[in-house]
């Protein structure tokens, strides 16, 4: 986690999409969060803004929408979707209303 001026930003980790045994939701991504280890904790994000850069300097944007399981990984809603290639790549996550500057 870092601060930007005076606000948190964390970093996290897309684990792959949500899944079920027959049905894959590519909407929908796993996220990790650094420093983020139980649900209660997590719920805290839902709302926030999350932003991942591909390798090329595309943005997308997206928000956590609710906590996945008991040890603090959150769901979160990209529009549009992430791409396969962003599994295993990193994302910040802000709150609402936060302009986000990023180093280039």
């Amino acid at each position: 986690m870092s601060e930007q001026g005076d606000v948190k930003v964390y970093t996290g980790l897309v684990i792959g999409y949500r899944r079920g045994s027959n049905t894959q939701y590519e909407s929908q991504v796993l996220l990790r969060v650094d420093g983020v280890t139980d649900s209660r904790s997590a719920a805290r994000l839902i709302g926030w803004r999350v932003l991942y850069r591909d390798s090329k300097g595309n943005l997308y944007r997206g928000r956590v929408v609710r906590v996945h399981g008991g040890k603090g990984v959150v769901i979160a809603v990209f529009k549009p979707n992430l791409p396969g290639q962003a599994v295993g790549g990193n994302v910040y996550i802000y709150p609402k209303g936060v302009e986000l500057k990023l180093p280039s």
